[in-house]
């Protein structure tokens, strides 16, 4: 068995109704990606572990591309690698760890893309992204700490974790990672996780984040999360990936999943509230709201089609301080008082462990005059991206 992150975890409760198993495979018709069988070996004292790895690579084509000239997501034409990862992780016994170490990169829509060199991996959690050690004293309750992966949001950070190559929009502006505690418990279709944690990675233990999912029959599942700051943010650090506007933020959401036979059918709405803040230079109170569905159909064992259609609003409105800045201060990629809405389809082939699939998006928004997320210039409001993903698992 595997464990893809706590969008995995999740729907891996609502299938077994057991939260205190969380290193278990994603469902079959979760995600057109399936990590095969792990390899398995003894470690002398510390049990049997499982091995698993992904190593992959994307080709793209885009229209007004953004990013600074020189790097990859300034190119129309251009190639990266998305994976090269390791897992390793000891899922039996009170005492079990969990390891994800490598490369990899976050491929979003409206975002400039980047590939997954080492300086841009350092810069965003490092080689060691998912680290956690977890005690789980029965199979209804168990405990995390460690680097963990966020409760909040649909959508998983890697690629090989989703339907679609590319992450979404409401996706931009949730936390990836974090740092701190988690507990998990579960009693018969209720399931709930709580974690004390650095939020968007700021390195300050502040921010509570919840999920409860209720599984209302074998296929139809309902969730809500939140996570929002008990304390100030920091207002600098040297951690690139961090977000101040994040934790300063309060973000809350709701999901429906509906799992049977070939299809898998999610659709989930997102409010985010960003208060004024002196400190941060955020000179009014803002609100990012959207909804998103994501679906997947499996014609065959081996062939699928993945698509999310969404909508965005940013809020604003322009201003002084942070938000004279149309990108960083809302935390998303796209100008405050914004409305953005886009569509992605990615059929997907994976037989064992190799897979290929492709991918076409568009993105639109309505904008302030004289602002946009995409072109050399930053000032068109639309984008078309081709791409290709292939590569192997184990």
């Amino acid at each position: 068995m595997s464990h893809y992150s706590n969008r995995y975890f999740r729907r891996a409760i609502l299938a077994s109704l057991c939260v205190g198993l969380p290193l278990v495979a994603g469902v079959a018709d979760a995600s057109p990606l399936s990590l095969p069988n792990p390899l398995t070996f003894c470690a002398g004292p510390l049990g049997q572990l499982d091995v698993q790895g992904v190593a992959s690579g994307m080709a793209f084509y885009q229209d007004n591309p953004q990013g600074a000239a020189g790097t990859l997501g300034a190119k129309r034409v251009g190639a990266s690698i998305t994976n090269g990862m390791v897992i390793i992780q000891k899922e039996n016994g009170p005492i079990q760890f969990y390891i994800q170490a490598g490369a990899y990169s976050f491929p979003t829509l409206v975002a400039s893309l980047s590939t997954a060199t080492p300086s841009n991996t350092i810069n965003d959690f490092g080689a060691l992204p998912v680290a956690y050690l977890k005690f789980a004293p029965s199979s209804h309750y168990s405990v995390e700490i460690g680097q963990l992966p966020t409760l909040i949001g649909a959508e998983g950070g890697f690629t090989y974790q989703n339907v679609n190559i590319e992450r979404g929009l409401l996706w931009d502006m949730e936390p990836i990672i974090s740092r701190g505690i988690q507990f998990n418990g579960s009693a018969g279709p209720l399931s709930a996780s709580l974690a004390w944690t650095d939020g968007y990675f700021s390195n300050r233990y502040n921010v509570l984040s919840g999920l409860v999912s209720y599984a209302i029959n074998g296929s139809n599942t309902v969730s809500i999360y939140g996570q929002g700051s008990l304390g100030k943010s920091r207002v600098s650090s040297n951690e690139v990936a961090y977000s101040p506007i994040g934790n300063e933020s309060q973000i809350y959401g709701i999901e429906y999943e509906y799992s049977s036979g070939p299809w898998m059918i999610e659709p989930y709405f997102q409010y985010m509230h960003t208060p004024e803040s002196a400190r941060l230079g955020i000179p009014h109170s803002f609100d990012n709201y959207g909804g998103a569905l994501l679906a997947d159909y499996s014609f065959t064992n081996t062939l699928s089609l993945g698509a999310r259609a969404e909508y965005l609003h940013v809020g604003g409105p322009l201003g002084s301080g942070l938000n004279s800045d149309s990108i960083a201060s809302t935390l998303t990629d796209l100008p405050a008082d914004s409305h953005a809405w886009s569509i992605t389809l990615t059929p997907t082939y994976q037989d064992g462990g190799f897979f290929a699939r492709a991918e076409l998006s568009y993105v639109t928004a309505s904008t302030p005059a004289s602002y946009g997320f995409s072109g050399a210039d930053g000032t068109n409001t639309n984008q078309l991206r081709g791409m290709v993903e292939t590569g192997f698992m184990f």
